[in-house]
């Protein structure tokens, strides 16, 4: 019975591994990330499959997984963990998350360094429990930037950080990746309708977007 628990540990790391890998490459197809920028994470058990530094997610094999605990400690693999594993844990150790995307996306980068909020123009930032904030500007991977980040995700699931980029969490890899892609499109929307001369974008009252979060909790398929 102990092996069979074994294998089917082994079984549920192989296959979120092979849904990380996927992720990662996805930032890169989508435009949310450059080269080896950015990173994503998910939790298997007591384990955090992370994605590691400095490789073309192209390059990631099977082999390749890196696999840390909540205090950061590796468990497993020859690769060293993504440089911004600090924010990654802060996540997982306040919040019960089961993934976590953390993006260099273009538009929500440039929205992080001209206002401290992403003004609430489009009713799915109710997705993200309301206006994304921008967490401080610190230096990658530095636990500084990490609590900058926990302070600006206060009852949000999203945030744009400072010069940097975005970091968003789910209950799944496909949530945490679904919330990052809406957080760059509202970015882009804002952007957009903010560059009219003479014109400024409405916006979304709080009541609002209290409305649309409870549309929201009834969408889709149930």
């Amino acid at each position: 019975m102990t092996e069979q628990r074994g294998e089917d540990r082994q079984d549920a790391m192989e296959r979120a591994w092979g849904e990380l890998v996927a992720a990662a490459r996805r930032t890169v197809a989508d435009g949310l990330v450059v080269g080896t920028s950015g990173n994503v994470s998910v939790r298997v058990g007591d384990t955090i499959l992370v994605t590691p530094s400095g490789v073309p997610y192209d390059r990631l094999r099977p082999q390749d997984a890196v696999g840390v605990d909540a205090d950061g400690h590796q468990l497993f693999g020859d690769l060293a963990p993504t440089s911004e594993l600090p924010m990654h844990l802060a996540v997982y150790r306040t919040t019960d998350a089961g993934a976590v995307v953390h993006t260099h996306a273009v538009h929500a980068t440039a929205v992080s360094t001209l206002v401290p909020e992403l003004p609430p123009i489009h009713y799915m930032a109710a997705a993200l429990g309301g206006p994304a904030r921008v967490a401080r500007y610190a230096p990658y991977g530095s636990d500084e930037l990490a609590e900058n980040m926990l302070r600006a995700l206060r009852e949000r699931t999203g945030c744009l950080l400072q010069n940097h980029g975005t970091i968003t969490y789910g209950d799944t890899l496909d949530q945490a990746y679904d919330r990052t892609a809406q957080l760059e499109w509202m970015s882009r929307l804002w952007l957009t309708a903010s560059a009219i001369p003479g014109h400024a974008p409405t916006l979304l009252s709080a009541g609002q977007l209290r409305e649309a979060e409870d549309r929201l909790r009834g969408y889709g398929q149930g």
